[in-house]
């Protein structure tokens, strides 16, 4: 099947020589073709340039996109989509002025997702998931990460991976699991988290591993959580099974969590809300690639990750929504974009490469995903007729994708 656009007003994101991502000053640069035709073969991008230097193309169907833009499918690298039921009682809480460290003392937070989703058989969890996922994809998201850790122990956590494996086998787009055992202590731990470490690491890894159900491992190196000791236990374990390290670093405290994610070659270090210089200092010249989440930020009313003076200081970012019942129930990444320009200091361009390229890499698919480069798979949206590319994060509460492609099929859910 070969899909023929003409007339694109713009094509962003067009890298003609593959990259891994972007970082300080190039995050400014998004290169675009104005005028543009897109080739789509068999669901990969073939060519692409501009109209005027198109060559005599004959396609099974061809589509005038005049007025409107195509841009990479957005690049989601931290979510825990896969949850049971909501939490909108602590919605409320808050709202009263009880912070999610308040609540999450009274068994409230994670350990109360964990115990509905305890409860909850695996195909509930798959129907009520699969909602969730088909809904961002239609609001752009060609490609996501989704961790477990509302499970808390081998049984919930393995059925948390199974749903992930069963979406990954359903969909067409990139799925990468996480296994994020290290989310939480258990209630019937909390005296002996010496024996849930053991249990994560002497059982649930390689029993994970085993069974091929994860591509990453994840902690939440936090105080009250996981220590950096803890956090580097458990990245060694998930190392010697081959799962790959991540952390949920800097949330509300820096406590070492960067420099340990540094040490054991963490692909990425997510939230950063709490960053001081010597953080900033260590991930520069590293390949891990810091993850702002500022959907968590916005409703839990906490600081922003200090994304302008990252990129600043010559670091890469990339945006994630953090998708969640408890601290980001919206998997919406055009908001994400919004947010980092409105309340981070991104600029559009900034904000289009770290929720595309660099999110791509944050998830180790920077070869499949995330820009128009040719061979890649042809993920994209195509937006509404609009003014400019700055136009997306500037109307934050519109929608202005007229459709979504994913691997060159129009998705409509």
């Amino acid at each position: 099947m070969r899909i023929l656009f003409q007339n694109i007003k713009a094509l962003l994101q067009v890298r003609e020589e593959p990259i891994d991502f972007v970082s300080g000053k190039d995050m400014c640069h998004l290169p675009t073709i104005k005028n543009a035709y897109l080739l789509i073969e068999e669901g990969v991008i073939s060519d692409f340039g501009k109209m005027e230097d198109s060559p005599e193309i004959k396609a099974d169907k061809t589509i005038d996109a005049k007025g409107k833009m195509i841009l990479p499918a957005w690049c989601d690298s931290h979510t825990h989509l896969v949850y049971a039921g909501n939490r909108e009682s602590e919605f409320v809480d808050k709202i009263n002025g009880v912070s999610y460290q308040e609540i999450a003392s009274k068994g409230g937070g994670i350990l109360n997702s964990a115990k509905k989703l305890q409860q909850t058989s695996e195909e509930d969890l798959y129907q009520q998931t699969k909602i969730r996922l088909e809904e961002i994809i239609a609001m752009g998201t060609g490609a996501i990460e989704i961790k477990s850790g509302y499970g808390l122990t081998v049984e919930s956590e393995l059925k948390m991976l199974s749903v992930i494996k069963r979406l990954k086998e359903n969909y067409d787009l990139p799925i990468k699991a996480t296994f994020l055992g290290a989310h939480a202590v258990p209630d019937e731990y909390k005296n002996n988290k010496e024996g849930y470490l053991e249990l994560i690491i002497r059982e649930m890894i390689p029993l994970v591993a085993e069974a091929k159900l994860a591509d990453f491992i994840d902690v939440f190196c936090e105080e009250g959580y996981f220590s950096v000791e803890d956090t580097e236990r458990i990245l060694e374990a998930g190392k010697q099974h081959g799962l790959i390290p991540k952390i949920h670093v800097n949330q509300f405290n820096s406590i070492g969590g960067i420099q340990a994610g540094v040490k054991y070659q963490a692909l990425s270090v997510d939230h950063l809300e709490e960053m001081r210089t010597e953080d900033i200092e260590a991930l520069k010249g590293t390949q891990t690639m810091p993850v702002a989440l500022p959907g968590c930020s916005f409703f839990l009313g906490i600081p922003y990750t200090p994304g302008r003076k990252m990129i600043d200081a010559g670091l890469p970012l990339a945006l994630a929504s953090d998708y969640n019942p408890g601290s980001s129930p919206s998997g919406n990444m055009n908001f994400m974009v919004s947010t980092a320009c409105i309340k981070m200091k991104l600029t559009p361009e900034e904000a289009i490469n770290a929720a595309t390229i660099n999110g791509a890499y944050a998830m180790g698919l920077q070869n499949e995903i995330g820009s128009i480069t040719a061979g890649k798979k042809a993920n994209f949206i195509l937006t509404k007729p609009i003014n400019s590319y700055q136009f997306i994060p500037y109307s934050y509460g519109a929608n202005q994708i007229q459709q979504v492609y994913i691997s060159g099929k129009n998705l409509k859910y």
